[in-house]
């Protein structure tokens, strides 16, 4: 079963990692269609272009991420610390693409639809809470560790 599982991780995340560079080209293919055409369709293809770049990039840590919790490493080998600095490190790359799709839909509405500038304020304000929730879930585990390590007690 355990093989089954890495074997299907792997999958997934090479099926990812493809989806995520054909978003980087779909994005550089809209760009490049759009450089002759209006100042405006040009500003909104550029910034299109970072949007799918940026979620490229999550897709490509998430997939990354897989490959190297799921199929290289055991999760049962996993100290404490190591889980603590895997997630955190897997919850930050969400956080910046959630940070950036904010930020560009910020620019992508404000000028235009200032009444659609809700979506990436929450955005943000969801990205930032994230942000605050790592930080408490950061101070209690290595709270946790501390006393266990105080304690002699295995991680």
């Amino acid at each position: 079963m355990n093989t089954l599982s890495r074997l299907t991780f792997a999958c997934a995340s090479l099926i990812l990692m493809m989806l995520s560079v054909a978003l980087i080209a779909y994005g550089l293919l809209d760009l490049i269609a759009s450089v002759g055409l209006s100042r405006h369709e040009g500003r909104e293809a550029v910034l299109q272009a970072v949007s799918y770049v940026v979620i490229a990039i999550a897709v490509f840590d998430v997939a990354k991420f897989f490959v190297e919790e799921e199929v290289i490493h055991t999760r049962s080998k996993k100290t404490l610390s190591e889980a603590r600095m895997s997630l955190t490190k897997f919850i930050t790359t969400i956080i910046i693409a959630i940070f950036i799709e904010g930020l560009v839909g910020v620019f992508e509405t404000s000028g235009n639809y200032p009444e659609k500038i809700i979506y990436p304020a929450i955005l943000i304000f969801c990205a930032t809470f994230i942000v605050v929730a790592l930080g408490i879930y950061q101070k209690l585990s290595i709270s946790t560790e501390v006393q266990r390590k105080e304690k002699n007690i295995p991680e």
